[in-house]
């Protein structure tokens, strides 16, 4: 493997989570437990990648442009895109609504903070607490996913909406983290 091929692992492995999404969202259309486990499993795939590519990127000192541009958009494309279809086949039920609607709500709102700081060359970098969040939606989204398919799981509902909650939570307090980090620079 050649040092220039190890330094391009990390984006694409970034490029491979976006590519999931697709195949996440189709598994959606067929009804049924095999559909469920095959989408849980291209989204819980494309979650490991987001882990690796971080450590790749550290270990081939390999960070670039495109991976640092990539890396979050793929990350907001894969959980939009899930926790959208989760809601609309009711995998999410009735109290996992408003925690999905704080999580797209405030990535949308940070995705438009760091456009606006890109302007003025002022990078956000990504917090731990960040990272904490992310890893916590990436663990409760494919237990929601398959909740209602997993007999011999049959916790997998509860812990995933406990999770998805403590999600939105963390989702608030990173988000006005990032305001608070963003607001100084404004007129």
């Amino acid at each position: 493997m050649t040092d220039e091929f190890k330094k391009r692992i990390p984006n694409y492995l970034t490029f491979l989570r976006i590519l999931a999404i697709p195949f996440v969202i189709v598994s959606f259309y067929f009804p049924g437990v095999v559909w469920a486990w095959i989408g849980c499993a291209f989204f819980v795939a494309a979650s490991v990648t987001d882990w690796f590519d971080g450590y790749l990127a550290r270990k081939f000192k390999s960070t670039s442009s495109l991976g640092r541009m990539l890396d979050p958009i793929a990350d907001k494309l894969l959980v939009s895109a899930t926790l959208l279809m989760m809601a609309s086949f009711d995998r999410l039920g009735y109290t996992g609504l408003l925690p999905a609607v704080i999580i797209l709500c405030r990535e949308v709102l940070v995705s438009g903070l760091r456009e606006f700081l890109a302007g003025l060359n002022i990078g956000l970098p990504v917090t731990r607490l960040a990272k904490w969040k992310t890893g916590c939606q990436m663990t409760a989204i494919p237990m929601l996913m398959v909740a209602d398919y997993s007999p011999w799981f049959c916790y997998f509902g509860e812990i995933g909406e406990v999770l998805i909650w403590i999600s939105a939570v963390l989702t608030i307090m990173t988000g006005a983290d990032y305001m608070r980090a963003g607001l100084k620079h404004l007129d």
